[in-house]
């Protein structure tokens, strides 16, 4: 696939070592990687999509084929429009499966042409999660050892930590 391309969707919110891991072995299947930040203001974000993106462009910027861009509606109206047909999904646990089994199906109706792979982040990231790590953060926990040290202190910035 030398001159192929993928789409790794998510809300990056915010950006952990997991996501990272996954945007480094997407980047060595693909020539092309473009990591969509969701602008989905239903899941309430603790960081906007500014944000968001500034942490990603700090946690993979030794990385030369990775674009980061921001995306609304359907993450297969924007693979549609980017003209780009593999969308990266991780697995981190079998508690995973279900959830992304069903959305890459779904998707798969909504736009049979779009192919969803999944790949699985490194053991010591496979419990890492944004939703985890935002409370942890809020109980004043050390998170270097689960996010880089720029989206640690921006957790606790933001969270008056």
């Amino acid at each position: 696939m030398p001159n192929s391309a993928a789409i790794y969707p998510g809300s990056f919110d915010p950006v952990t070592y997991g996501h990272v891991d996954l945007i480094k072995r997407a980047s060595s299947i693909f020539s092309e990687v473009v990591v969509a930040v969701a602008n989905n203001m239903q899941k309430q974000p603790l960081f906007n999509t500014q944000e968001r993106i500034a942490m990603l462009k700090e946690a993979t910027s030794g990385l030369s084929n990775i674009r980061i861009e921001i995306f609304d509606g359907l993450v297969v109206d924007y693979a549609r429009e980017s003209k780009i047909n593999v969308l990266i999904r991780g697995l981190r646990m079998v508690s995973d499966f279900e959830y992304e089994f069903q959305m890459a199906l779904t998707n798969r109706r909504l736009a049979e042409e779009i192919e969803t792979v999944f790949l699985m982040p490194s053991e010591g990231y496979s419990f890492l999660s944004s939703s985890l790590i935002k409370e942890a953060a809020s109980l004043g926990a050390d998170l270097t050892s689960f996010v880089p040290n720029s989206v640690a202190d921006r957790l606790k910035k933001k969270l008056n930590k």
